[in-house]
């Protein structure tokens, strides 16, 4: 599945170039949690964008859409950071270290911000806004590599799934397949949302939902510390395909809402 920065970064960027409503991006985040609410976690970052500090009270996510527009954002990037790679964060930091924990973050690089989100309790999502160190160049990857990608990874998914015997193990594991990805097809994204993004991401939420299964089972080879760190290494690849496609769908996604604003004008 997706994550609740991917769906910040697409509709924030959407909306800041006027193809979405405020409404539109708090209804997409609904997905994610019934409330949302938002804080910076030092007090420069909280009165450079007029947000509460870490101490105050939170305050709803149309305060932090306001904020990022007052500050002049106009596009937002998602991160997907794993250890060894926090590219795209600005390195060693308060935000690296929790993005990393969370495993995904939304940079707004014009403003110098990230926004990393957290469950704080049942249906209560927070998003923590860290100041962005300069240096956070991320590696660019085009949507048409990430497709190859993906491709290639969907066929070693299924080689994968095939080795590690996990349908013997697992009856109903095209079913349970099938379930975790179509969990895709309930997000909402905005009507200029390119057809190949939603295709790249529906993909890469088909090839995610084969790593959690194998990943999740227990074949009977599997059983040693070398059966299962082979397994472990067999997966690895697929995963970094997936990380690589969300990321490059969502780039993609803001780059045409981005232009479609521009052909308005």
């Amino acid at each position: 599945m997706s994550c609740a920065s991917a769906t910040l970064v697409v509709w924030t960027s959407g909306w800041l170039h006027g193809v979405a409503a405020a409404d539109d991006v708090l209804d997409a985040l609904h997905t994610w949690a019934e409330l949302h609410e938002v804080v910076a976690d030092d007090d420069g970052t909280a009165t450079a964008l007029d947000l509460p500090g870490p101490d105050e009270a939170p305050v709803g996510a149309a305060l932090l859409l306001a904020a990022l527009r007052r500050a002049g954002a106009t596009t937002g990037r998602l991160v997907l950071p794993v250890p060894g790679d926090v590219r795209g964060l600005g390195g060693r930091g308060p935000l690296s270290t929790t993005a990393l924990r969370a495993g995904e973050a939304a940079v707004l690089p014009e403003v110098g911000v990230g926004l990393v989100p957290r469950l704080v309790a049942d249906g209560v999502m927070r998003w923590t806004v860290f100041d962005l160190p300069s240096a956070s160049g991320s590696e660019h990857v085009s949507i048409a590599e990430a497709e190859h990608g993906l491709a290639n990874a969907m066929r070693d998914a299924a080689a994968a799934l095939v080795s590690l015997d996990v349908a013997r193990h697992r009856p109903n594991v095209r079913e349970e397949i099938t379930r975790l990805s179509t969990a895709q097809t309930k997000l909402t994204w905005p009507d200029g949302m390119p057809p190949r993004s939603l295709r790249v991401l529906q993909r890469a939420a088909e090839v995610a939902a084969i790593l959690t299964v194998a990943a999740s089972d227990a074949p009977g080879g599997a059983v040693s510390a070398s059966a299962t760190q082979a397994r472990d290494d067999a997966l690895r690849p697929l995963s970094e395909a997936v990380r690589r496609a969300r990321c490059a769908a969502v780039e993609e996604a803001v780059r045409v809402l981005s232009d479609q604003s521009a052909g308005r004008h």
